[in-house]
């Protein structure tokens, strides 16, 4: 068998690495020139790290990423509302990692071409269509300025294209652009004096704004971390026309992020010098699509982003497009047809991540400092005169359990 897989991003890597493990022939090709490790910071949960692990690359993730001991939920004007160790800290058998994405992104790259060979990722190839036929499928591609590379041919083809997907396109021709909640964010990452313990993950504020940060990487000294933050602010509504096209790498405005930085007084962290003294920011408006009614015809389906784009809450972007990677191979490995090893993934992984989505647009997790400040706006002297810590803990519980975190020890 040979798997055309488009876009090398996370989903894809980590697919082709699980297809070589399996002994499955395949192929990655990117649209971009090369592989750049771009973006900022991003969280892999034990579901996530596992299928890692079992590719060998618990150790390399080590040595680039933050093992993350504990979340902090807060209020706006920084009173704790929720704090609950990770990882290894909560009695699971793997780490979580805050991690730079472009660094993760490289280092499952690099595996790539390590094990699949020079070729195993061909860059700058733009899908420009696909077809199929009784005994396999053919996907065109194009360089950067239209001059087509000719086609390849195997036997399915899983596309892994992100939000703008091309093969998502061809299969749900009506369906139109992404939809915006209303919610832009702005997002950086520099080196700045370790808080806490090093090792701490910060989600504050609630419905008109939230403010994440967490460390991602060593910085220059023992006593310095890389330190990402996000700035997620009101300002639409849902269903909205986005202000500018959803692009992860695009610049965004530091006039425009200020404002509403004094709306955060976080005891650990002067925000505003963290965000003066980053160099570059980026701006995403926040979007996700409906849960697709589809994700397969015949011998092409979709993975990660390109299946279900959901709203960054619960840490699972990534780690949904890995288990969408483990998911599928495990179907094909099940399954001598590959027509029906398809049909098997579709039905196991797209009611769990069509929930996922829906659960994100409410909040995920992270409804328990919506809640919180929806109740109690300027702060609280006692959480339980706001809000039944019990509750809190239902909200946590119930959104890992559908997401397919594993039971901890602890």
């Amino acid at each position: 068998m040979r798997v055309i897989i488009v876009g090398a991003g996370i989903g894809g890597l980590v697919t082709a690495l699980h297809l070589h493990e399996a002994g499955i022939e395949c192929e990655v090709y990117e649209r971009s020139e090369t592989i750049r490790e771009l973006g900022v910071g991003i969280n892999l949960l034990p579901h996530a790290v596992g299928p890692l692990a079992e590719l060998g690359l618990l150790e390399p993730l080590r040595e680039i990423a933050v093992e993350t001991r504990e979340l902090r939920y807060a209020h706006r004007l920084g009173h704790t509302i929720l704090s609950k160790p990770c990882g290894l800290a909560a009695g699971y058998q793997v780490p979580q990692f805050s991690i730079h994405r472009g660094r993760l992104q490289g280092l499952l790259y690099r595996a790539v071409v390590e094990r699949l060979g020079a070729d195993g990722v061909r860059t700058g190839h733009r899908l420009t269509g696909f077809s199929q036929r009784a005994e396999g499928v053919g996907a065109m591609f194009a360089d950067r300025s239209g001059r087509p590379l000719g086609e390849r041919e195997g036997d399915i083809l899983v596309a892994a294209d992100g939000i703008h997907s091309t093969v998502r396109a061809a299969l749900l021709p009506d369906e139109g652009a992404p939809r915006w909640n209303g919610v832009l964010m702005w997002r950086g990452a520099t080196e700045w004096p370790a808080y806490l313990d090093g090792r701490t993950m910060i989600v504050a504020g609630g419905n008109e704004a939230k403010l994440v940060l967490y460390p991602v990487g060593a910085g220059a000294s023992a006593d310095t971390r890389l330190t990402n933050w996000a700035l997620c602010v009101k300002a639409g509504s849902p269903g909205d026309p986005p202000p500018r096209r959803e692009d992860w790498s695009r610049p965004g405005d530091r006039g425009e992020v200020g404002p509403h930085i004094p709306r955060f007084r976080i005891p650990e962290v002067d925000v505003a010098a963290l965000i003066a003294a980053t160099p570059e920011i980026f701006e995403y408006p926040m979007c996700d699509r409906d849960p697709a009614p589809l994700w397969t015809q015949g011998r092409v389906t979709l993975l990660g982003d390109a299946a279900h784009p959901m709203y960054p809450m619960g840490s699972n972007g990534a780690g949904q497009a890995i288990q969408d990677a483990v998911s599928l191979v495990r179907c094909l490995r099940e399954r001598a047809d590959p027509v029906a090893a398809l049909r098997a993934y579709e039905d196991e992984r797209r009611p769990v991540t069509g929930d996922i989505v829906l659960r994100n647009r409410v909040g995920g997790p992270e409804r328990v400092i919506d809640e919180v400040e929806r109740r109690a706006p300027d702060g609280f002297a006692h959480l339980d005169d706001v809000i039944d810590p019990a509750e809190l803990d239902r909200i946590v519980a119930s959104y890992a359990a559908a997401t397919g975190m594993p039971r901890s020890t602890g």
